[in-house]
């Protein structure tokens, strides 16, 4: 099933965080089809005062439902050093969120399909429509057409090209 996911990234190495989220998601059954450009964004949420964040949107395939996606996504926050818990919106070496998967509405006390900010917030539409302008949510909506009536007060600055998609470290 194809999805999509979105990262995020203010503390330490932004750009590499991202990367390293993208070579790490392979081994947990989500193959990585392509990344849009690296955004540096303002926080916005609970708490602003924050570095800037680094986000970046991810087209992947999987054959893992939402939980298990979801799951997936943790366990990469995990290894790459984030730390459970911590403050709602708050600064962070990686995010994984789970945005679209395939046609499907889903919803559980962890997840909720398509994720409840998706048509909310600049900074996951603008990379979300850069990977494909026609994207719709299962219920039909143009995502165009949400970030089309979104305020321009959230700071959304292209940052850099896109990050690498099917590269494997050498091995040995």
């Amino acid at each position: 099933m194809i999805g999509y996911l979105g990262l995020g990234s203010n503390v330490g190495d932004r750009r590499a965080n991202l990367q390293a989220a993208v070579d790490a998601l392979p081994a947990h059954g989500v193959a990585v089809l392509a990344g849009s450009s690296t955004y540096d964004t303002d926080p916005v949420g609970d708490i602003l005062d924050q570095p800037s964040f680094l986000n970046a949107c991810l087209r992947i395939e999987t054959d893992l439902g939402p939980e298990e996606l979801l799951d997936a996504c943790k366990a990469v926050e995990r290894e790459l050093g984030r730390d459970p818990g911590g403050p709602r919106h708050g600064p962070r070496p990686i995010d994984v969120d789970v945005l679209l998967l395939g046609d499907l509405e889903y919803a559980s006390e962890r997840l909720s399909l398509p994720h409840e900010q998706v048509l909310a917030r600049r900074f996951v539409l603008i990379p979300l429509l850069e990977l494909d302008f026609s994207l719709r949510t299962p219920s039909g909506r143009p995502l165009s057409d949400a970030l089309a009536v979104l305020p321009v007060d959230e700071g959304v600055r292209r940052e850099g090209g896109p990050l690498r998609v099917g590269w494997t470290p050498a091995e040995g």
